[in-house]
C-alpha cells in the first residue's frame, strides 16, 4: 500500500494542507479529515451527484476523484458559496422559498450544479437549467421544486 502524502490545495478560499493516501477519495477527505459535512454520498459511483464539489470552476463528483488529483487546484464545496456568514446564497435562499430542498441528500449536489450553471449562464432557458442538472438525481422526486427554485435565483 502506498504511503500518505501531503496534498496541498485551496478550499472555500482557503490554503489548506492533508496528509492522506494518495487514491483517498476526495469526498473522504472533505467529510473526515475538514469535518465538510456538506458534501454528502448518496452512491459512491458518480451516478448521483450528491456529492458534487467544483474544482477550478468545474463541477465533479468528488467519490471518483482521488484526493492526489487535487494538489494545487481551487476547490469550492456547498459551505463556500454563501457570500458571508451571515447571507445565503440566492440559490440557496430560492431552495428554502421555493421547496427545493426535501430529504436533503441531493440538495448540496444540486445547489453546487446550480451555482456553477449561473456563474456561466446568467440567465438560463429551461433546457439549460434540465441540462444543468442532469448529473443529479433527486430521491424524492422535488425537480420542478428545484428547477423552479433555480428560476426564481436567477431572477435576483
Amino acid at each position: 500500500m502506498a504511503e500518505k502524502a501531503e496534498i496541498n490545495f485551496t478550499i472555500n478560499g482557503q490554503p489548506r494542507t492533508v496528509r492522506a493516501y494518495p487514491l483517498e477519495r476526495l469526498l473522504d477527505v472533505l467529510r473526515e479529515q475538514l469535518h465538510l459535512t456538506g458534501t454528502k454520498e448518496g452512491c459512491g459511483e458518480g451516478e448521483c451527484g450528491a456529492c458534487t464539489v467544483t474544482i477550478d470552476g468545474k463541477i465533479v463528483n468528488s467519490c471518483l476523484v482521488p484526493i492526489a488529483q487535487v494538489s494545487g487546484v481551487s476547490i469550492k464545496t456547498i459551505e463556500g458559496i454563501a457570500p458571508s456568514e451571515s447571507q445565503l446564497h440566492a440559490v440557496q435562499q430560492a431552495f428554502i422559498e421555493h421547496g427545493g430542498a426535501q430529504c436533503g441528500i441531493c440538495t448540496p449536489g444540486m445547489i453546487m450544479a446550480a451555482v456553477n450553471l449561473i456563474e456561466n449562464i446568467p440567465h438560463p432557458t429551461e433546457a439549460e437549467i434540465r441540462n444543468g442538472l442532469a448529473g443529479n438525481l433527486c430521491r424524492c422526486t422535488g425537480y420542478m421544486k428545484i428547477f423552479e427554485s433555480v428560476v426564481k435565483a436567477c431572477e435576483k
